[in-house]
Parts: C-alpha cells; sequence; structure tokens
C-alpha cells in the first residue's frame, strides 16, 4: 500500500512470490511473465522490489546475488480456492519453463496463495538480517519451515537453496536419477482432470535440480495435477515398509500395496517436513535413519526438529515430547487447528477408496500358470507340455549338435557369452550349492575392463557407486524387514487418476524368471495380454557395423510394439549362434529403455531379458539399473542341468532346486548391492543408474545409458562390435574347443589376464627387501611398471621431464618423503599378530605411521616402548564396529581415523569369521573368542555429515593432539563429499581405490565396486581448491601403490601422503594365494593359525 499504492485483496485471493532476476533483463522477464499470467486467466497486480541487506552475507553470494523483486497476482475471473490454486501452479510452470534463456536470470522462488519462500545462500542467522521485510513488527505467520544445510551434496547457489515450495527435507533421495526417468516416461500416460493442457507443464522435474528440487516438483504436480491431497501423495511418494510387516492393519498395507502398483519409492534416508499452507507435517523414511523430535506446547504450538534444543522453550510449557518412528507421519491442520497422528491420519487415507477391492485386479504368476494349464499353447512344435496338470520344459529351443555336446567345451554358446572356467567354479557353482555369493580376498589387481585383452563384457565397464557420510548404507541382513525386492511389472496406469487400473500389473517375488515361466509369460494371452520377442541378434554377414543398425532395429520395434498395444516386451538373444552375432543384452535394454522413455512410451510396456550372457550378481544388478523389469538368464540353467547331469552337480539338485538356489543367492547379492547405496526396495533401484562408467565413449552413453558418468571416455560401438565378433570367431571356429579359456580374472594365470601383482614382480621385489639388492628392486620397478600400464589409468600418463630441473639438494630428502608414508587399515584379525607387529615396527624406524585397522591394539604395544622396536600404531582407526576403541587407545594415537568406506568393498561392512577370533584377537576387540564379529555397513551414531562432524568433535576431545582423519573410497561426487567432510573439521582425507585388499568380501564388492583413486584424489583435490578448502587438508592416495611412479603421479593429482597395502605383505612373504579369508594362508600372514604363524 505504502510503497505501491495498491490494495491487496482480502488473504487467500490472491498469490505472491519472489523471484531472482537480473538487473539488466529483469524489466522483459517481468513483462513476459504478466502475458502468460493473461493467458492463464491471471492479472500481475503489481511488483515490488524485495528489500535486504547484503552487508552480512559471504563474499561468493554476494558476488552472485539476485535482483529481488516480489509480485502479487489475482485472478481475473472467478475461481475457488482450489481453482485458484491451480492457476497459479499452472502459471508458475509455464513461466519457468518458457521465460529462462542463456544470459537471462529467471527463478520463481515460490508462487503461492499461502505460503511465501525466504532463502539464499547464506547461513539461518543471515537471513533474518538479509530480509528487511522479516524485521518488520507488522510482519506475522502461522507457520514455518526452516531448512539450513552442509551442501554437501551439489555446488551452493542462491537457486540452489532448498526449494521450500512445498516441502523441507534432510538426507538424501539415492534413487533420484531413476525416478526422474520413470516421471518423464510417465508424461506419455498421465491424464488430469483439473488441468487440461498438462503437456505445457512437462518435464514435470526441471532439468539440473537438486533431489529436495526433484522431490518438491513431483509432490507439487501429484497434488495439484491430480486427486491426491499432500498427506497422501507423501504416504505414496515415501512408503512405509509394508512388505514384510505382518502387523500392519490389512487396510494400509492394501493402500500401500495398491500405490506401488501406481509408483515406485523415492527411496533413501530422509526426513521429510512438507506444507500448503493448510497442512504442515513431517515424515520420516522407513530405515528412520534420520532423526525426528517434537514438543507439543500448552499454549498449542507444536515444534519439530531434527535436533533437541533448536527452539528454546520454558519446560513448564511442554505438554507432550515425542519422536517420529520409522515411515510414521505427523500433520497439523492449520484451518482445524488440530494435531493429526499417524494411526489415525493413515487409517483415513486407506478406508477412503476401495483398495482392497482394487487389488483383485493383479496379476500373479501363479495366475498365468494356471491359465496356461486351462488353456494350453498348441503349435507345430510345443514347447511347453502340460502333463496332469503340471507345466513340464519340452526340448529347448532347437540346439544344432555342432553346438551343444559336451558342457566344458561343446556348448560354445559358453564361449560366445565369454564364460570361463573361473566364472563357473568361483561364481555360479557356489552360488547353487550354498545360495550365496562365493568370498574372496586380495582385493582386484585386474586391469579396468577398458584396458583388457580378453573381450570383456560391457557389464564390466560399470562400478557401483555406493553411500558413504551424507547418506548411510544399510545392513542388508539385519535390516530385512525393511528390504524388498517385489516388484510390479507391466503397463502403468494414469498416476494422477487414482483407481483398480493401477493394479493392472504382474507382480513379482524377484527379478529372476525361470525357463519355464519365461515360456509361460511368452505365450500369455492373459486378461488380454500379448506379449512380443524381439530378437537381439544380427547376421554375422553385417560385420561389426551391424551392431548399431540392430540397435536401431531393436528400439524401432520396440516402440512400435508399445504403440501396438502389447504389455510385455522380451529382448531375446536365443538366437544367437554359428550364423547369428548377439548385440550385449545390456546395450539392447539401455538403448530401448531410454528410447521409449524419450517416446513417453516407457510405461506402456514391460520388458524382459532373456539372456545368456547375464550370470553374476553384478550382471544382473547392472541389467536392473538400466530399467529392466525382470530377467531369465536362461543359459545358467542349461548350464547347470548339464553339469548335474556329468555329476558335477549333485543328483538330488532337481530343475526346481538349481532355480530356486541361484534365485536365493542372487536375491541376497541384489540386496546387498541396493543396501550399499541406502537403497531397501527393487522397485526403486529399477531405472536408478547407480553405477559410474569407467572407459566408454560419450556415443555408448549418450544412446544406452544417458545420464551415466563417464570421466575418461573411450570405447566405442566400433570397438565393441569388433570385441563381440571375436568373441563369436573364437566360439564357432572349425577348432574343436575342448576348453572353455581360462584368462585369469581372478587370479594370476601365465598368458592371460595382466594382474598388478603378478609372480615375476613379487619375486622381484622380495629378492629386493630381503638382499636389499638394488638389481633386483630395478627389475621389480621395471615389471611393475610394465603391470601399471596394462592394468591402471595412471599407467596410461607420461611424465614429461623439466626443460630446467632443479638441483638434487632442493628436492625433499628421502628420509622426510618417507615421514608421508603409511601402512594400510589391516586389523589384527585379519591378519596375524607377528605381521601386524612387523608393520608397525618398519613404519616406526623409517618415520612412517602405521595403523591398527578396525581391531584395535592392546595397551602393551604402546605402552613403554623400547623406541628401536616400538610396536606402537600411529593411527589408530574408529570403524563401524568400533572394537577395541577405549579412552586410552584413542589418547595414545598421533592420528584418529574414522573408516567411512573401504576401497575393496565400500559400502559394506567388515566380518572376521569365529574361527579366526582368537583369546589374544577377543581380548583386543574387548570380544568372546570363537565368536564372529561383524562390522555393520554403516556407523550407527553417523548418518549425516552433521552426524560426522559430531564424531569428528568427540575424537578431538578425546585427544586434542592427534590428528583426526576420515576414510573415503574414490566415486564421482566424492570430492563434494570431501569438502563436506573438511568443513566438518578434519584434518586428513583418504581417498582409497578400488583395488585395495581385503580379508574377506564378496566378489561382486571386490571386482564391481568403487573406482581408481587416480580419478578421486584428482577431484577431491580440484574440489577443495575451488571451496577454497585444500589448505585445511592433507589429502592420502590409497591402493596398490608401488613405486614412486605412482607415488609421483598420485603426488601430481593432488595428493600429500600416500599408503601401501599390498606392497609389504609382499615383502613379508605374501604370494597372492588369496586364501586370506579361509585362515589357510601358507605364509602365515593372514592367518590364526598357530602352525602357520610360525613361517612369519
Amino acid at each position: 500500500r505504502q510503497e505501491e499504492s495498491v490494495e491487496l485483496p482480502p488473504f487467500g485471493e490472491y498469490a505472491t512470490g519472489i523471484f531472482y532476476l537480473d538487473k539488466i533483463h529483469h524489466l522483459a522477464s517481468e513483462e513476459t511473465f504478466s502475458k502468460i499470467a493473461e493467458e492463464c486467466d491471471l492479472k500481475v497486480l503489481c511488483w515490488r522490489t524485495v528489500p535486504t541487506s547484503s552487508a552480512g552475507i559471504g563474499e561468493v553470494a554476494r558476488n552472485s546475488e539476485p535482483f529481488m523483486r516480489q509480485v502479487f497476482v489475482v485472478a481475473k475471473k472467478k475461481f475457488n480456492e482450489d481453482e485458484l490454486k491451480r492457476q497459479v501452479f499452472f502459471l508458475r510452470k509455464r513461466a519457468t519453463h518458457t521465460i529462462p534463456k542463456p544470459g537471462v536470470r529467471f527463478y520463481i522462488c515460490s508462487l503461492s496463495l499461502t505460503t511465501i519462500v525466504y532463502k539464499g545462500q547464506f547461513t539461518s542467522d543471515q537471513l533474518w538480517k538479509y530480509f528487511n521485510d522479516l524485521k518488520n513488527p507488522s510482519y506475522d505467520t502461522y507457520l514455518a519451515l526452516v531448512h539450513t544445510r552442509f551442501s554437501t551434496n551439489t555446488f551452493p547457489s542462491w537457486e540452489r537453496a532448498h526449494p521450500l515450495r512445498v516441502l523441507a527435507h534432510n538426507g538424501e533421495i539415492n534413487t533420484l536419477r531413476g525416478n526422474v526417468n520413470l516421471m518423464k516416461a510417465r508424461e506419455g500416460v498421465m491424464k488430469s482432470s483439473y488441468i487440461k493442457d498438462l503437456k505445457k507443464l512437462y518435464p514435470v522435474v526441471e532439468p539440473n535440480l537438486s533431489d529436495s528440487g526433484s522431490l518438491d516438483c513431483v509432490l507439487e504436480f501429484l497434488t495439484m495435477a491430480g486427486e491426491r491431497n499432500l498427506p497422501e501423495a507423501v504416504m505414496t511418494m515415501v512408503p512405509e515398509a509394508w512388505q514384510n510387516d505382518k502387523t500392519m492393519p490389512q487396510d494400509k498395507r492394501d493402500f500401500y500395496h495398491w500405490s506401488a502398483c501406481a509408483m515406485e519409492p523415492w527411496d533413501g534416508p530422509a526426513l521429510l517436513t512438507f506444507t500448503d499452507g493448510r497442512y504442515v507435517g513431517a515424515i520420516l523414511d522407513r530405515n528412520g535413519l534420520r532423526p525426528s523430535r517434537f514438543y507439543v506446547m500448552k499454549d498449542n504450538i507444536m515444534v519439530m526438529a531434527s535436533e533437541v534444543g533448536v527452539f528454546d522453550t520454558d519446560p513448564a510449557n511442554v505438554q507432550l515430547k515425542s519422536r517420529l518412528k520409522p515411515g510414521r507421519m505427523l500433520l497439523v491442520d492449520t484451518k482445524e487447528k488440530t494435531m493429526i497422528q499417524d494411526i489415525e491420519l493413515k487409517r483415513k487415507i486407506a478406508q477412503s477408496r476401495p483398495h482392497s477391492d482394487w487389488l483383485k485386479q493383479e496379476i500373479t504368476m501363479k495366475d498365468l500358470r494356471d491359465a496356461t494349464c486351462v488353456t494350453p499353447v498348441v503349435e507345430s512344435k510345443p514347447d511347453l507340455i502340460i502333463s496332469n496338470g503340471e507345466i513340464k520344459l519340452g526340448e529347448p529351443e532347437a540346439i544344432s549338435e555342432r553346438d551343444m555336446t559336451r558342457i566344458w567345451g561343446g556348448d560354445r554358446r559358453l564361449s560366445l557369452f565369454s564364460y570361463t572356467i573361473e566364472t563357473i567354479n568361483m561364481l555360479i557353482l557356489p552360488m547353487i550349492r550354498t545360495k550365496k555369493e562365493a568370498l574372496g580376498s586380495m582385493g582386484n589387481d585386474a586391469p579396468l575392463a577398458c584396458l583388457s585383452q580378453f573381450q570383456p563384457l560391457v557389464y564390466d565397464y560399470f562400478k557401483q557407486l555406493f553411500a558413504q557420510v551424507t547418506n548411510p548404507p544399510i545392513d542388508p541382513f539385519r535390516e530385512r524387514i525393511v528390504m524388498s525386492l517385489m516388484c510390479p511389472i507391466g503397463p502403468e496406469s494414469n498416476l494422477l487418476e487414482p483407481s483398480s487400473k493401477q493394479c493392472h500389473r504382474l507382480f513379482l517375488p524377484n527379478p529372476i524368471l525361470s525357463l519355464v515361466d519365461l515360456r509361460i509369460i511368452k505365450k500369455n494371452t492373459y486378461r488380454g495380454w500379448k506379449t512380443i520377442v524381439i530378437d537381439i541378434t544380427f547376421d554375422k554377414e553385417e560385420g561389426p557395423r551391424g551392431l548399431q543398425k540392430t540397435l536401431d532395429r531393436i528400439c524401432k520395434e520396440a516402440t512400435e510394439a508399445a504403440q501396438g498395444g502389447y504389455q510385455l516386451i522380451v529382448l531375446s538373444d536365443r538366437k544367437a549362434g554359428a550364423e547369428r552375432v548377439p548385440a550385449s543384452t545390456i546395450l539392447a535394454l539401455g538403448a530401448t529403455h531410454h528410447h521409449l522413455i524419450e517416446e513417453r512410451q516407457r510405461m506402456k510396456v514391460g520388458l524382459i531379458l532373456e539372456t545368456g550372457e547375464a550370470r553374476e550378481v553384478h550382471h544382473i544388478c547392472v541389467l536392473l539399473g538400466y530399467g529392466a523389469d525382470a530377467i531369465c538368464p536362461y543359459l545358467v540353467f542349461e548350464m547347470a542341468k548339464s553339469l548335474r547331469q556329468e555329476g558335477v552337480l549333485e543328483a538330488h539338485l532337481t530343475d526346481q532346486l538349481l532355480y530356486q538356489n541361484y534365485c536365493d543367492a542372487m536375491e541376497r547379492g541384489i540386496a546387498k548391492v541396493m543396501a550399499k547405496m541406502g537403497i531397501s526396495t527393487l522397485q526403486s533401484y529399477k531405472g536408478a543408474q547407480i553405477f559410474e562408467a569407467v572407459g566408454l565413449a560419450d556415443e555408448v552413453i549418450d544412446k544406452c545409458f544417458k545420464g551415466t558418468h563417464s570421466r575418461i571416455g573411450g570405447i566405442n560401438f566400433e570397438i565393441l562390435a569388433k570385441e563381440a565378433y571375436e568373441r563369436h570367431h573364437l566360439a564357432y571356429t572349425e577348432k574343436d574347443m575342448i576348453v572353455l579359456r581360462n584368462p585369469g580374472q581372478f587370479h594370476w594365470r601365465s598368458g592371460g589376464e595382466k594382474h598388478i601383482n603378478d609372480p615375476v614382480s613379487i619375486a622381484n621385489l622380495q629378492e629386493a627387501s630381503v638382499s636389499n639388492n638394488k638389481n633386483a628392486y630395478d627389475r621389480f620397478r621395471e615389471s611393475t611398471l610394465e603391470s601399471v600400464r596394462d592394468c591402471t589409468i595412471r599407467g596410461q600418463l607420461e611424465l614429461v621431464p623439466s626443460d630446467k630441473p632443479v638441483d638434487i639438494s632442493e628436492v625433499e630428502p628421502a628420509s622426510e618423503i618417507v615421514k608421508r608414508f603409511a601402512t594400510g587399515a589391516m586389523s589384527f584379525g585379519s591378519i596375524s599378530l607377528e605381521a601386524h607387529t612387523t608393520l608397525a615396527i618398519a613404519m616406526n624406524r623409517i618415520g612412517g605411521k602405521s595403523n591398527t585397522g578396525e581391531g584395535g591394539e592392546n595397551a602393551d604395544r604402546y605402552l613403554n616402548q623400547d623406541p628401536e622396536f616400538s610396536q606402537r600404531s600411529s593411527i589408530k582407526q574408529v570403524a563401524s564396529g568400533r572394537f577395541g576403541v577405549t579412552a586410552s587407545y584413542l589418547a595414545h594415537a598421533d592420528d584418529l581415523q574414522i573408516k567411512m568406506a573401504q576401497g575393496a568393498k565400500p559400502g559394506e561392512g567388515g566380518e572376521l569369521p569365529g574361527y579366526k577370533v582368537t583369546e589374544d584377537i577377543a581380548k583386543t576387540r574387548h570380544s568372546v573368542a570363537g565368536v564372529g564379529l561383524i562390522s555393520p555397513p554403516p556407523h550407527h551414531d553417523i548418518y549425516s555429515i552433521e552426524d560426522l562432524a559430531e564424531l569428528i568433535y568427540d575424537l578431538k576431545c578425546a585427544n586434542p593432539n592427534a590428528r583426526i582423519s576420515v576414510k573415503l573410497v574414490s566415486e564421482v561426487g566424492v570430492g563434494v563429499v570431501a569438502s563436506g567432510v573438511a568443513k566438518g573439521k578434519a584434518e586428513h582425507i583418504v581417498i582409497s581405490g578400488h583395488d585395495g585388499g581385503t580379508g574377506a568380501s564378496s566378489w561382486t564388492g571386490i571386482k564391481s565396486a568403487g573406482l581408481p583413486w587416480e580419478l578421486g584424489v584428482a577431484e577431491t583435490h580440484q574440489v577443495l581448491v575451488l571451496n577454497n578448502l585444500r589448505s585445511r587438508i592433507v589429502l592420502q592416495a590409497d591402493g596398490q601403490i608401488r613405486t614412486g611412479f605412482d607415488i609421483i603421479v598420485a603426488a601430481l593429482l593432488g595428493a600429500d601422503e600416500f599408503g601401501f597395502s599390498t606392497a609389504p605383505l609382499i615383502v613379508m612373504g605374501c604370494t597372492m594365494m588369496r586364501k586370506c579369508h579361509l585362515n589357510t594362508c601358507p605364509v602365515g600372514i593372514a592367518t590364526q593359525d598357530p602352525i602357520l604363524r610360525k613361517k612369519v
């Protein structure tokens, strides 16, 4: 009124909000916004410049400060309150999609009838000083959402401050990429009875948003364009762990079951607070891994916060103190002035529609089997035999005698799909026999896929990402109640109109299909469903160029099938053989999945894979991560039956048991991989693309794996096609291929795949160290450099000599350089006492540092030690199990290292089998001899960067003189995590590579998780510099570091210190037998067997 001489209408009849603009273009932007408002039957009443005071904000924020304008909008014609809200929402989304252009700043913080967002690149204290309006005595509000953050997963900016239009959230949405992709895909099937021109609101999720921004977009869209109110929309997006909860009321369980058919969860540890101006509430994720406390005051005020003590109040005024529990919701209705508890709220929502009746429309495999029994498929060559009501597998698709004789050599498909003796013996047979993944040890020293000489499969180019610091991994076994592999597949109905149509999908208990079930699905006509089989092989006469043509053909056929009314698409490589070359299943799937998303057809079909290529846990996870709905690894099952016939597998293993055992092992493996990223449901993991590619060219990424990081590029379609042809040629030459290849991916083999720790290098290093022989060391350096060139990224670099070398007298002397060296965190328990103390004595003598690992250290090793034979470890590790961590242990350390992840198995915990827990180890770890000891994947007191900062503070209080270190593992984004760790007051950061060693882990973790330290160290150094934090941190590189060349490369990329683990063990006598997990180390290093330990 005073500034613009405008009288505002009553509250609820106008909308207002703050815009970020620039002074050069703001008039043009405002004019365009006014025109769009007119098209929406709205009118801009006036604009005002928001009064601000920038004196108190930071320099970076001041340099990018926007020109802030506040708009007031009214209706041109009569709308009721809900209609006006939707028109205002429509206006904001249209303006957001239309006005921004390169060089023009335009961002709408909010535009609402009831709420207004004040936000920016500053702290919560600075907020009050920055916005002068907030100091006005006339300013009043009946609710407030406040969020302040570390900004550890994105670079901070004014626009990226928390969205707050409808929500604020503390945590991470780990499934974000898949959620966003699927929302884009749903644009092809969504219709709204409230908004006619829905396409003008697409994309629903605006590009380049944080997880909070994306979540905010979808939640607001569901309430504005759909038939859900805010609490129900929140329940749909963030459901409880209903699948395994036997005590949940049936009506609520049916609601969650129905909503799972409509939409996948937005999964990840998160506390969500939300408001639409009327309702204000909060919900905790299904794991409950974020704190949430609330007080209800006697004067009818409720305060909820992530910490106790955020809001000062007289204890006498507190009527109720409580906390949110996993999956539970808290809601206040400001209109009715009541607080609605979780049970009452969800009962009302669950009973609002006939969800239980709707679920009768759901389809199960039993329905399909029964229908197939009732209506058998009759063909000239039936592949289903129905006898006494039972479905039995008939003859497999015609496999010629040339293609199938004996399993070890005659079935040439095994060679065609790169099966090896190791694959069968070390991975598949243990899965079938034990229902578990096989274990390995000593880490991965084989080449990256892009450097392999043995035609790696495309899966091998992908590395699993994992949670560290900013959000926790979860324990898939001890927290099994929140995990679920159940999944609906097939066409999705309109998300915006709740109905029984959402349930018309096939519900699978897990993603692995048996041979029989796949055949049933192929012939399925139940309820009018149709399945099409698309061949993903091509004629060998087409040559390598045939690969891309085939991918284009597959995409075209899949789109036509979706448009033609098919519900299920099976991508099959069954026809692969002497005359036909298979396209890689993951390439065919990725290309099809993304093409269907772009064509808005993905939600109309389910994608099922019939593959001879996939067999390992990592393969299945990559396929699921890039959009597969179900997978039948038919060659595994057919090979297993042949092995049973030959006597390799036990005769009592029926076809059903073979399938079930393999399936059980696969379920455990998939759950473990999901849990690394803090994801609980397969439905959320599917399509989430939680991988980084190493060595794939942009053309491959853009066509098949859009949105996946591939930082170093490299292998293109031409090379992938040539390698496919090489595999085909090897499998179908005229020679009699009697034995499968064994290139030694896991263990070194002569003439096979290169390994960093090959026998020549091991022998040379041991000779050089035992005899102090310089010639032997030169031979070691030469052979190791050759291995490093064959296996690692750093090996592809060449050092360029300077034109002006410095005098040797100016170089840091060797006696000082070695003080930058540290041994890796190998626990007493994983290695023997003799090995552990030897490392400590050696490092103390040269002035370096040894590390206790996570097993603690006996007090007699750090008290009253002879300086020449001191067994004290300078670095004392604090891991998730807290084994051996006492006040004395912490007080006698130079460095205190918080282990957040381990290079060989990031996202997983540690395990020391009971047979390795001797009396000494039990005493050191404050445990019981003979009882297995498990370190959980997360620290149960660290679920966020703020929690880590608290532990850093506590450790500093326990030992003010110690340097606080945090151990991270290389992955894309580790630099931003490291900057958060630096802000948390750590002084030292370790970046471990994927190739670090381990005493025991599944082969999936060893081979397929984490990235090379070269990428992690370079990213961390650069991000710390960009954030002006580099001077606070000492950075250490760790992982298969061997020679001076490795040290120099690490230093050039930004490392200050250097960790060694495997090399010192080799010096002590390790011969890389990889028996650490079996307690049978033949040289006595990684065993607790007293007889074997005498060899050290």
